[in-house]
């Protein structure tokens, strides 16, 4: 009699015990809480467990327990959540790029010249891999970014570049850096070994940026949109871009000191501006556009292509308007047709000289160092000559008087 007491006890205590479980998986309460009567402070809600993707890398949160009642933490004025913060890259990894063959049966592109036709085929195919990439260039706050379109065969202007205007230095605490923008070799048979080179010449010096696409002269456009892409990816505190050619003289002090008075927001855009330029129609000219291209008697204003300074946040902004447009092949009007959908004046300055002092090719000013000296920007001098009037812009140099273009 007592053994069948003592088994409708234990029975009585297990149904107890089950019915206090139940309630507990309903009501979603840790024990602890529902013996208590109260909840028990720190151990936040249970929420579903997520991985989430971000290049390649999965984070998973470091807590997925969260009290209903807890409040949401105030966040701080410029703070980020961890899981808001993704790390940039350049998000362009394949080529996969096919002609657009819906051009090929209209009469207009069946009179084009066979380059025209090869741009409009492929102009929708905007951005490449990188196959080199140095995102360390703007961990830092850069006060003047030196950029400069070369061309992998031409290793010479880079280090006459590197040994005069393209020096990298602090100015009084101003940092100046240096990149080079590069494409990979046209001609197919030049394309390894020249590669091979390069990849030498950016072990030494860690300045080369290069994409995966031919660089040849319409393909200068792609480099100007490949450039403002990845500026917006990796630099988020560059307060000046000088761009500009592989054979040109720079007066990086001459910058500086223009420079000293610039607010920041200005949306400064200065160079050696054309206004109301016309296309030109003459076939045998390397600048030649068809007008089934472009068709109105003007361009809108820009600045040549041999050297300009931009405010940075202005180039953000030129970089999201630039994937508005279609690609032009040639890569300073593309800019000012930018430029003119932001409505943002480029400013002419008669220190950017980007025909030559003057554009008498043999006259003795566009040799004359005392000229040089209170330039900005002057183009073309290939390395000898650039290393020749660097030395002599920086010797003790007596000039009759200083020209104020500054």
């Amino acid at each position: 009699m007592f053994q069948w007491k003592k088994t409708i006890y234990k029975t009585a205590c297990l149904s107890f015990l089950l019915v206090i479980t139940v309630m507990v998986l309903q009501r979603g309460m840790a024990p602890s809480q529902f013996i208590q009567g109260q909840q028990q402070k720190g151990l936040p809600p249970l929420e579903p467990l997520k991985t989430e993707k971000r290049n390649s890398i999965f984070s998973i949160p470091s807590s997925f327990w969260k009290s209903e009642k807890e409040k949401a933490p105030v966040k701080e004025e410029g703070s980020e959540s961890v899981t808001a913060k993704q790390e940039k890259s350049w998000d362009v990894t394949t080529t996969n790029c096919s002609a657009n063959q819906n051009l090929s049966n209209a009469d207009w592109f069946k009179g084009l010249e066979p380059n025209f036709q090869q741009f409009l085929l492929y102009r929708h195919c905007r951005y490449f891999p990188m196959l080199i990439n140095h995102p360390e260039k703007c961990s830092e706050d850069i006060y003047l970014l030196i950029v400069v379109k070369s061309i992998i065969t031409q290793h010479d202007r880079r280090e006459a570049i590197r040994k005069t205007w393209g020096q990298e230095k602090d100015v009084d605490g101003k940092k100046i850096r240096t990149l080079f923008l590069l494409g990979t070799a046209s001609k197919e048979e030049e394309r390894a070994n020249y590669q091979k080179l390069l990849d030498y010449e950016n072990h030494i010096y860690q300045d080369i940026l290069q994409w995966d696409f031919l660089d040849s002269f319409f393909n200068l456009t792609l480099k100007e949109v490949h450039f403002l892409k990845w500026l917006n990816i990796y630099c988020d505190n560059v307060r000046f871009i000088f761009k500009g050619d592989d054979d040109v003289y720079v007066s990086p002090s001459n910058i500086l000191e223009f420079l000293e008075d610039k607010k920041e927001g200005e949306d400064l855009f200065v160079g050696d501006v054309l206004y109301k330029a016309r296309p030109i129609r003459r076939k045998e000219n390397k600048y030649y556009i068809p007008s089934a291209l472009y068709n109105k008697n003007s361009y809108p204003p820009y600045a040549g292509g041999g050297g300009f300074l931009m405010d940075g946040l202005l180039a953000k902004r030129l970089h999201k308007t630039s994937e508005t447009l279609e690609l032009y092949p040639i890569d300073d009007v593309f800019l000012g047709m930018c430029l003119e959908v932001l409505k943002v004046s480029p400013v002419g300055h008669k220190g950017f000289k980007t025909f030559g002092i003057v554009k008498n090719k043999n006259s003795k000013m566009n040799k004359e160092p005392c000229f040089f000296r209170s330039m900005l920007v002057v183009h073309k001098l290939l390395p000898p000559e650039l290393l020749q009037m660097w030395e002599l812009v920086h010797s003790n140099l007596t000039c009759s008087r200083k020209l104020n273009v500054l």
